[in-house]
């Protein structure tokens, strides 16, 4: 956050829902370098045909065959896999060793612990699980020296097996459906249910909703090309220095690419302090390239005039982009809390304000509900008896939301 006219503070990405990625641990062997190698090195295409389980001294012409086999092998008994550590030779760095394990081997790091964060911890998925194989390069040919079957975990059955990171995967064809749907102003949340119908059930799609967003977030980022960020900073910074007041906040990937930005003027955050008792909060659409949710706080003056408290636009409507929205809006707005906040129905933004705003009376805006009656409610809506539907609904409505 930055104020007045010092530079700016860049807020990188923390990201603590990566649990189970690869943890490399390199080990020293003779005339060779453990060299971490990314796993979209090595998940390349491959013609493998040969057998659908590994065995000690099997023998691979190709290292993504031997990772094939692995990876179809571990979808069958119910477990994900990994690269644990990999091998480069000393002399020309070549790859001549990796050891892939299951995805619950390990322990959490000690440092997870000790870091503060938000919200509650995720749930720990590495047990120090043991099954494993491991493979080294013999002249073109590599072989299996190492491998074990035995898990200490539960395995999954062959239908939830397809959830499991390792596993899951967007089709071309549901890549192009995606994009079809979020060029309509569909937001993410409703992609998935339609991928879900298309597919005959969530178990049928081959991913979930986070890979959506991962896949709508990653597609935003390479369309923020280096000028339109540059210009939007330069734009933060000329704000600032004509008014002293104006805040603004800039979130960046693990690559230093813009991601969620938020900003306010001075004549918002006075309005804050009059007008701030009952703010709505709400995620749409901008008819751009880019697609970015445009998030704008708002309330109402003295005079029933719509008035704007900050605005931010976000790479995807996660837990984590709304909670870093929230407590990036509140510290600009000097701690001050809402009394009440109305907004859709949406629970990533509600586990969001339950988290940042505790203390801050939640109600869902009525008009975004009556929408979404016939689409939800047709078997009842359309019954004939608008009476004794609009009886039965208007307690349930007056119960929980608010109208304005």
């Amino acid at each position: 956050m930055s104020a007045n006219n010092r530079e700016p503070e860049i807020i990188s990405l923390c990201d603590d829902m990566v649990e189970d990625l690869a943890h490399v641990e390199p080990e020293i062997v003779e005339d060779e370098s453990d060299v971490d190698l990314s796993m979209n090195d090595l998940n390349k295409p491959s013609a493998y045909n040969g057998p659908l389980e590994p065995s000690l001294g099997m023998e691979f012409d190709d290292v993504e065959d031997a990772r094939t086999c692995f990876n179809a092998y571990a979808r069958r008994k119910g477990f994900s896999i990994r690269i644990n550590h990999t091998r480069l030779s000393k002399k020309d760095k070549s790859l001549v060793g990796i050891e892939y394990v299951c995805s619950r081997e390990g322990f959490r790091h000690k440092s997870y612990k000790k870091k503060e964060r938000i919200g509650p911890e995720t749930a720990e998925t590495r047990m120090g699980c043991k099954a494993m194989m491991g493979l080294r390069k013999v002249e073109e040919t590599w072989i299996v020296s190492k491998f074990e079957t035995s898990h200490n975990h539960e395995l999954l059955t062959p239908k939830s097996t397809s959830l499991l990171r390792g596993h899951r995967v967007i089709s071309r064809a549901q890549k192009n459906l995606i994009d079809t749907l979020n060029e309509s102003g569909v937001p993410p949340r409703k992609i998935m249910s339609v991928l879900s119908k298309e597919s005959g059930g969530d178990y049928n799609v081959g991913c979930i909703s986070v890979d959506v967003q991962n896949y709508l977030g990653n597609k935003r980022r390479k369309l923020l090309e280096e000028g339109d960020a540059q210009r939007m900073y330069k734009y933060f910074i000329e704000s600032q220095c004509k008014n002293p007041g104006f805040v603004y906040a800039i979130q960046v990937d693990e690559n230093g690419r813009m991601g969620n930005c938020f900003w306010v003027d001075a004549r918002s955050r006075l309005a804050y302090q009059y007008f701030g008792d009952v703010v709505t909060f709400d995620a749409t659409y901008l008819t751009n390239c880019y697609k970015m949710p445009f998030v704008p706080f708002t309330g109402v003056n003295h005079h029933h005039q719509s008035v704007m408290f900050g605005c931010a636009l976000l790479v995807n409507e996660t837990v984590e982009s709304y909670t870093w929205l929230l407590k990036t809006w509140l510290e600009a707005m000097l701690g001050r809390a809402p009394s009440t906040i109305i907004t859709d129905d949406d629970k990533a933004m509600g586990k969001a304000i339950a988290t940042i705003l505790p203390n801050t009376t939640h109600r869902l805006c009525m008009w975004h509900i009556l929408q979404k009656v016939p689409e939800h409610l047709a078997h009842i809506y359309n019954q004939g008896r608008p009476n004794h539907f609009g009886a039965s609904s208007e307690i349930l409505i007056r119960a929980f939301t608010i109208q304005y």
